[in-house]
């Protein structure tokens, strides 16, 4: 094999392997996380990282604007995982402690019992008081009519059973996957563990939070 064809073969897997976003768990935590983390604190200024809204403004600013010194491919890659994923992260995702309810608290929406379904478990939380629900189907429906002094919205990841921010989660609509009250919208943190659990629960679909409509919600029991 020729010295051209195997630079090629070797640039080809360099960039399955370390472009974003097709790349393992594992690859990550053990090689990509350590190497970005190295080369930030060597080669990048302070960054305001809640500046980015996108890893394409990120990358932009890394890759074009070459805000920490000109990278190789590999470098870069390194780099913007753990600037977007580790340190990004770790500013703006605020952590939750888990949804706890009493013996005496029901759902408002239909008057369940909320202490025998607690990995169901969903809240709003206003200026002036929290409400609980025993599914997000029923949060939603209470949601649409009660918008007023909102401060957060909360959910559990289905998987891992983290208190989450519903704004910030994924829902996966029509599994084979019932909550307390039949058909329900089943929350993630992560739209890779939505799209394996829509495939093995063969699922219609995902959706974000501001995609959630009041007609798809009440599809759901019909």
């Amino acid at each position: 094999m020729s010295y051209f064809k195997i630079t090629i073969l070797f640039y080809a897997f360099s960039t399955l392997v370390f472009a974003y976003p097709n790349y393992s768990s594992a690859v990550k935590e053990k090689k990509l996380y350590p190497m970005g983390k190295k080369i930030y604190k060597q080669k990048c200024p302070k960054m305001n990282l809640e500046k980015y809204k996108s890893f394409d403004d990120l990358e932009n600013d890394v890759v074009n604007n070459a805000i920490c010194t000109k990278l190789n491919h590999r470098y870069t890659d390194a780099l913007l995982l753990y600037l977007w994923e580790v340190k990004r992260e770790k500013k703006v995702t605020k952590h939750y402690e888990k949804l706890t309810v009493t013996k005496d608290e029901k759902c408002p929406v239909c008057g369940m019992f909320l202490y025998k379904y607690p990995r169901w478990v969903s809240r709003i939380e206003y200026a002036d008081k929290n409400v609980s629900f025993d599914g997000i189907k029923d949060m939603m429906k209470y949601y649409f009519t009660h918008q007023q002094k909102i401060k957060e919205i909360l959910v559990q990841d289905y998987y891992t059973q983290q208190t989450i921010d519903a704004k910030r989660a994924y829902f996966v609509v029509g599994s084979d996957v019932y909550g307390p009250m039949g058909n329900e919208l089943i929350a993630f943190k992560d739209k890779k563990a939505a799209k394996r659990f829509a495939l093995d629960h063969r699922a219609k679909k995902i959706l974000l939070f501001k995609e959630i409509t009041q007609d798809e919600v009440y599809k759901l029991d019909e």
